[in-house]
């Protein structure tokens, strides 16, 4: 017993050190970052000054940066300088920004047309990412979805997405298609005519699919070239979006999410 209860300790003293290693690390590649981005370029030994540590510590770092393409070598070998992944990164941040500054205007007044919560989402690796949220007037205490994942095929807003991508891309995504409620789409083959259906008709609905009495109904928002690079939802208790309301509600949320395209750059009005 005596043996066991020291080997726990070992194990959780190495899992602790190496925990603190592995943030060390990241702080100090991060702190490589900060010093490249003041100072322009540098070479490995001002780095290595600059953060304190070891010449073969900071060519450590650096090559693993260089590896993800955060750091470039510059012309004159042995000088680094921030690389392209940097401005890849930002620019992905500077899409999404701006597609929520554009996007909120819209999610505002959608919301309180329908009184119903609106979600605008975007593809996530396998699965779709809240990127912002309106609560409407009838959405007392209505959850909050931004930054949280949830699943594609069960949703509408999920539906929208995959409908944008094609065979290749969407095989590449889904994986087991889990089921939620009775009603939830678990076979490939049916959710591949569910995506068509809703190319074709441009929205996507989704009832008691991800949760019993739920109902979302989404559209897809454009960028200048036509792609689908978000999803706008209206979604509610499926007592207040009754199949009798749905038409209504397809109409106000294609509505907004072309307006929502059209500021982005896509078509024409």
């Amino acid at each position: 017993m005596g043996k066991a209860v020291e080997l726990d300790s070992e194990v959780a003293e190495t899992t602790t050190a190496l925990t603190g290693q592995g943030v060390q690390s990241v702080d100090r590649a991060l702190g490589i970052l900060e010093v490249l981005a003041r100072v322009g370029e540098a070479g490995v030994t001002e780095i290595a000054a600059e953060l304190g540590v070891h010449k073969s510590t900071a060519f450590r770092l650096v090559a693993t940066l260089e590896a993800h393409r955060l750091v470039e070598q510059t012309v004159d070998r042995g000088r680094y300088r921030l690389g392209v992944g940097v401005l890849r990164l930002a620019g992905a941040t500077t899409a999404r920004l701006d597609l929520v500054q554009e996007a909120r205007p819209i999610c505002r007044q959608l919301a309180s047309d329908t009184g119903e919560t609106v979600n605008v989402a975007v593809l996530s690796e396998s699965s779709a990412l809240y990127l912002d949220q309106v609560a409407g007037s009838s959405a007392l205490q209505s959850h909050n979805w931004v930054g949280q994942h949830i699943p594609l095929h069960a949703t509408s807003n999920g539906k929208v997405l995959l409908s944008g991508l094609d065979d290749a891309a969407l095989d590449a995504v889904l994986g087991t298609l889990a089921t939620y409620t009775p009603h939830t789409i678990t076979r490939r083959a049916l959710l591949r005519e569910e995506l068509a259906r809703v190319r074709e008709q441009g929205f996507a609905l989704a009832v008691d699919e991800l949760e019993v009495g739920l109902t979302a109904v989404a559209a897809p928002i454009r960028n200048a070239h036509g792609d689908v690079v978000a999803s706008m939802s209206v979604s509610g208790p499926s007592f207040r979006i009754t199949p009798d309301r749905v038409d209504d509600v397809v109409r106000l949320v294609t509505d907004a999410a072309r307006e929502v395209s059209h500021r982005l750059g896509w078509g024409h009005r």
